[in-house]
């Protein structure tokens, strides 16, 4: 980032969102939540975030000054898939979100780690690699959230997991981020290639 007051402030604002979410997990709160809302502190969330993008424009140049690798670094840590598969193993998460969510997340982490390390956005087939991994992450992390919402809604003690702490930061704070930075990254990818 080139603005470090406007960085201090982004990374201010995550800290005091996570330990917001931290509390709202270990206090049990999140476990008070019934369908639909925890989907609508998520899409809040989400829509939080959007706004302050469009409406702040500190807030936006700094995002956008970010490395798109870092954006994409924040994907790493749907690695929590592998914790969906345990889960399953002791029938506390359904088949549906955990093994079809868990198994499309761990793919993703695992893409983007190649990504990063062997992929620069700069070479010529990057944009285009960029992009297709973009699309297929937020369209695996949408389908997670519509598959917990209708396990929730058929039947809330199914996803009961999601609402305790760890996974309690899901909806509350790591979701909202990961489909919020799959916008960014798509933002910039477009301003990489209207420059080419």
């Amino acid at each position: 980032m080139n603005n470090p007051m406007g960085q201090r402030k982004i990374i201010g604002g995550t800290i005091l969102w996570f330990l917001l979410a931290l509390i709202l997990g270990a206090s049990g709160l999140t476990l008070k939540l019934v369908p639909p809302f925890p989907q609508i502190v998520l899409f809040g969330l989400v829509l939080f975030l959007l706004l302050l993008f469009w409406f702040s424009c500190g807030f936006r140049r700094s995002i956008l000054n970010v490395d798109i690798r870092v954006l994409v670094g924040v994907h790493l840590t749907r690695v929590v898939g592998f914790y969906f598969l345990y889960l399953y193993s002791l029938n506390l998460l359904p088949y549906d979100f955990a093994v079809l969510g868990g198994w499309g997340d761990i793919i993703v982490a695992a893409v983007a780690l190649v990504l990063i390390i062997f992929v620069p956005v700069s070479s010529n087939k990057g944009p285009l690699t960029y992009f297709l991994w973009n699309l297929v992450g937020l369209i695996d992390i949408l389908f997670v959230v519509v598959t917990a919402t209708r396990l929730a809604i058929a039947n809330p003690e199914s996803m009961r997991e999601l609402l305790k702490l760890p996974l309690s930061l899901l909806p509350t704070f790591l979701v909202p981020i990961i489909i919020f930075t799959h916008i960014v990254i798509f933002i910039k990818l477009y301003n990489i290639l209207r420059r080419a």
